[in-house]
């Protein structure tokens, strides 16, 4: 099929067409933690097994990460987004037919890591190079919505067809969808065109920076490694809540799967939509009046502080209109983090390493948060699972210092050696 990429509308079409597919990629990732506790059943395994196969896929997923960014820049970005569709879904798809523990390492943690890890850092390299300043910032913002309404969406839905079909139809309607709209996006997303004089991510291969190179710039940067051990601790954080707060509103609140699944992701992701515009907004302000960048650090520090109150609510609040509320808090806090997080590491890292220096952090991120649902799981074999996600407080307490560290001490002597 012949495409116009010179229309004024294809540019948002490709927009479209990443946000629906990354809508899918939200989806087919919660849906095991939305189902988790009938796949526990199926299984006749404890917490800290189903923790272990949650923390399998994100070891999968962070080890991928930093290779698709590699040749993504060196190769096609498009063909690498549509067979990074096919393999997740596929994947998903799978992991309905799964019988044992062993089947669910391989469907749903390497599979899925697999896929998913290919689309990570691919698809801002395709919207970036559609769209310029005038409007990059808006199709990046339209394309976040894609996150927060695939995991409420699935948080819903997927509870739902596994209490009236069972546990592995949300695994077959997620994953067929996804394998049908590879063909779609197959036949429509397409590579943005070198302009005249321009030279190809092919071209330039040979002066793009290597792996190894990009993580020793980074490492030796003061206030990029306070980012990266806070982002890990961003991460855990995320990965525990999101895995096991599910069963846990199930089991403490007795609700339906639909309505546990409904409960745990919306609240947090309908507020973290406004957070995240609030402190978009907020970060900019802070950041052109005196302190510059580093008030970045501050407003991402006082994020993580305000939202661990409601971590610890999360987990040991026996009402379930304050677990609701703190939810909301927590995914309205944040968002703080979230706002900065590349405009700080940009601010200290040189623009060649941006592309490697996104997959780097990514990699460790999710490397070391991929421990989270395991941890909470052996937590919630011994303890329950109320300890365990109240307890991710103090990771976060932990990463806001790490960040206060990185603004007080660094950010202007590794901002400064940028501009000069």
């Amino acid at each position: 099929m012949k495409v116009n990429t010179d229309k004024p509308f294809y540019k948002w079409e490709v927009v479209l067409l990443l946000w629906l597919a990354f809508f899918l990629n939200q989806a087919d990732r919660q849906a095991f933690n939305i189902v988790l506790p009938q796949i526990q059943e199926h299984l006749g395994a404890s917490d800290s097994i189903m923790g272990l196969i949650s923390t399998l896929f994100n070891v999968f997923y962070a080890i991928t990460v930093p290779f698709a960014g590699y040749y993504a820049d060196r190769l096609s970005r498009s063909r690498q987004i549509w067979i990074s569709v096919l393999i997740f879904s596929t994947a998903t798809f799978l992991t309905g037919f799964s019988g044992g523990i062993f089947a669910f390492i391989l469907f749903r943690c390497f599979g899925m890591g697999l896929g998913q890890g290919m689309f990570g850092p691919t698809y801002t390299g395709i919207i970036a190079g559609y769209h310029d300043g005038k409007t990059r910032a808006r199709a990046m913002s339209i394309h976040q919505t894609s996150y927060y309404l695939g995991v409420i969406t699935c948080g819903f839905l997927a509870g739902w067809l596994a209490e009236k079909l069972g546990w592995q139809y949300a695994f077959f309607v997620f994953g067929g969808l996804g394998i049908a709209f590879t063909a779609v996006i197959a036949l429509r997303l397409k590579d943005k065109p070198a302009a005249s004089g321009e030279e190809s991510p092919k071209a330039d291969k040979a002066a793009a920076p290597s792996l190894p190179a990009a993580i020793g710039a980074i490492f030796k940067v003061p206030t990029a490694v306070c980012m990266v051990v806070a982002y890990c601790g961003l991460i855990f954080g995320l990965n525990g809540y999101l895995t096991w707060m599910p069963k846990y509103l199930k089991e403490t609140f007795d609700l339906s799967l639909a309505s546990a699944g409904f409960h745990s992701m919306f609240w947090t992701h309908a507020a973290a939509f406004v957070g995240v515009l609030v402190a978009g907004a907020l970060s900019d302000r802070m950041a052109a009046v005196k302190g510059g960048g580093r008030n970045r650090l501050l407003l991402q520090a006082a994020g993580l502080l305000l939202a661990s109150p409601c971590i610890v609510l999360m987990g040991v609040s026996g009402k379930f209109g304050i677990v609701c509320a703190a939810l909301a808090g927590f995914g309205f806090f944040r968002a703080f983090f979230d706002a900065g997080t590349y405009a700080v590491l940009y601010d200290v890292i040189e623009p060649k390493y941006y592309s490697l220096s996104s997959a780097i952090l990514i990699l460790f991120g999710f490397g070391i948060g991929s421990l989270a649902p395991w941890i909470l799981g052996m937590i919630g074999d011994r303890f329950g699972l109320s300890g365990g996600i109240a307890s991710l407080a103090a990771v976060w307490v932990v990463a806001s210092i790490a960040l206060v560290i990185a603004r007080t001490a660094f950010f202007d002597k590794d901002a400064a050696k940028i501009k000069s």
